[in-house]
């Protein structure tokens, strides 16, 4: 699989489409955003360390670890259910903020996920009825750029419904344009961790 993810790559044909010259797709800034946002996810600190929200993958080690934007305003002390362990404090929470493409900065109380009642949010490109263009070798391939060229600012990663479906903290449409003039139209999918309070 990855002589042929390579060769892809390298020829340009015969595997579909790949990233166009130009701008990477991992030099676009992350974009602010001009509303409140909602996220959901673990929310960590070591010792005199940065408070961080994690809202990609965590490491099921004990204490765990995770890393992701700095959580300005954020007091241990003034919220509930969370655990410390070996200099770590953690726990999961549902988060209210602001977001300037680097940092997130809380604008209301945090809510323990274990209290959290989270709306339905479900993408349409996910339904059969919504499917993308790419075939499964295609899609390889374009995720294979992804991942080498953004892979940073990349949460998440999977093929589904011909696309490949990218989750990043938060966009505005910036980084999905950027994507669609790379790789085409309809073939990857970016959804945002982070998800305004009161959409459009």
């Amino acid at each position: 699989m990855a002589i042929i993810l390579a060769a892809c790559l390298l020829l340009l044909t015969g595997c579909g489409a790949v990233a166009t010259p130009g701008a990477s797709p991992g030099e676009v800034p992350l974009p602010p955003a001009s509303q409140e946002l909602i996220g959901q996810g673990m929310v960590i600190s070591d010792e005199d360390g940065p408070v961080m929200l994690c809202l990609g993958p965590v490491m099921e080690s004990y204490p765990p670890q995770c890393s992701g934007p700095e959580v300005i305003g954020w007091d241990w002390e003034a919220v509930k259910l969370w655990e410390r362990a070996g200099g770590v404090t953690w726990g999961t929470y549902a988060v209210h903020g602001t977001w300037n493409g680097e940092t997130f900065t809380l604008t209301r109380p945090p809510t323990p996920l274990a209290l959290y009642d989270p709306p339905a949010n479900i993408d349409p490109r996910t339904e059969p009825a919504n499917s993308g263009a790419g075939n499964h070798a295609e899609l390889e391939a374009v995720q294979q750029d992804l991942l080498e060229t953004a892979g940073e600012r990349i949460l998440t990663s999977w093929i589904e419904n011909g696309y490949v479906f990218v989750t990043v903290v938060y966009d505005d449409g910036t980084l999905q344009d950027s994507y669609d003039a790379s790789y085409g139209e309809n073939m990857v999918a970016v959804q945002s961790a982070l998800q305004p309070v009161n959409p459009d």
